[in-house]
């Protein structure tokens, strides 16, 4: 059996949303659907019998849940739905659900979000912590729809893109989509960007950036060789390049290089800009973890 597609709702429209990309994705993988609503209602309020307000709030917890789950199954009928109401942080949950989950979508902003956010922090935080790939839903109704066929990988550094071109290389045969791999190059030297010196500068970028992305998709690309795979230098900044790429894809798919800071794991500026600022889905995976050389 696959490893389910986990899905957190809160009964806002984006985690509707996010059902619905969920749903069609356990459709193509032949996994199971699990739905994740998080209360500490029950944590704090085991019994409901002396607090009416409990009683209220179980009661629309369980129409959201079944609100979902009656998404879920008219969406995709043959997909097996199991939706669980856990007494825990919504983070934390999220993040336990992902050890065990093929891909974890969250939507792009909760119930409680500011009208101006630009992504929630849920999105935020399972992105820069969970153990498996998490797709963040952005964009409207219709960018659950995949009607593009097409799927856009950004390429940092081949270390940390390989496992972010085998997810997207995977999920664009399991689609039937082609893939757009890109690299962004970019010079900032004004001495150089005029006459031949531009020229040569421009070509040399070019062909750095190429087998930049070459490197990362060799493998991937290699054990998907029915995808349509096109390998695309731009010679402008990364955000720049990755947004423009997005704006009529169906996926956008970026790895992520974790580091540690004062408050935790964090991601770079690109994840964050692409993450905040994309007409599309955003699927942040991260990176192989190298294992420990064996102890003598």
């Amino acid at each position: 059996m696959p490893l389910p597609v986990v899905v957190g709702i809160d009964g806002s429209a984006s985690s509707l949303r996010a059902v619905d990309w969920a749903a069609d994705e356990a459709h193509v993988r032949g996994a199971p659907l699990r739905l994740l609503h998080t209360s500490l209602w029950d944590r704090y309020e085991p019994d409901p019998s002396d607090n009416p307000d409990l009683a209220l709030a179980r009661k629309a917890v369980a129409e959201l849940v079944d609100t979902a789950s009656e998404r879920a199954g008219t969406r995709r009928p043959g997909v097996e739905v199991r939706a669980e109401v856990v007494p825990q942080a919504t983070v934390p949950a999220l993040l336990e659900a992902a050890c065990g989950a093929s891909v974890l979508v969250v939507g792009d902003r909760g119930r409680g979000g500011f009208a101006g956010l630009l992504l929630g922090s849920t999105g935020l935080q399972t992105a820069a912590r969970a153990a498996c790939p998490v797709v963040v839903v952005r964009g409207g109704d219709d960018a659950v729809d995949r009607r593009h066929g097409r799927v856009v990988l950004g390429v940092g550094d081949p270390g940390s893109s390989r496992a972010a071109a085998e997810f997207a290389l995977d999920l664009a045969e399991t689609w039937g989509a082609r893939l757009e791999a890109v690299h962004a190059w970019h010079s900032t030297d004004p001495f150089l960007l005029y006459g031949p010196a531009m020229n040569a500068m421009a070509d040399a970028g070019y062909v750095q950036a190429r087998r930049m992305l070459e490197a990362a998709t060799a493998d991937a690309a290699a054990a998907h060789p029915g995808v349509l795979l096109r390998l695309e230098p731009r010679n402008a900044g990364s955000h720049k390049a990755l947004l423009e790429a997005a704006a009529d894809a169906d996926l956008l798919v970026v790895g992520a290089r974790r580091r540690h800071s004062g408050v935790g794991l964090q991601l770079g500026p690109v994840n964050h800009a692409v993450l905040h600022h994309a007409p599309c889905p955003v699927a942040v995976v991260p990176e192989a973890r190298t294992p420990p050389p064996p102890q003598d």
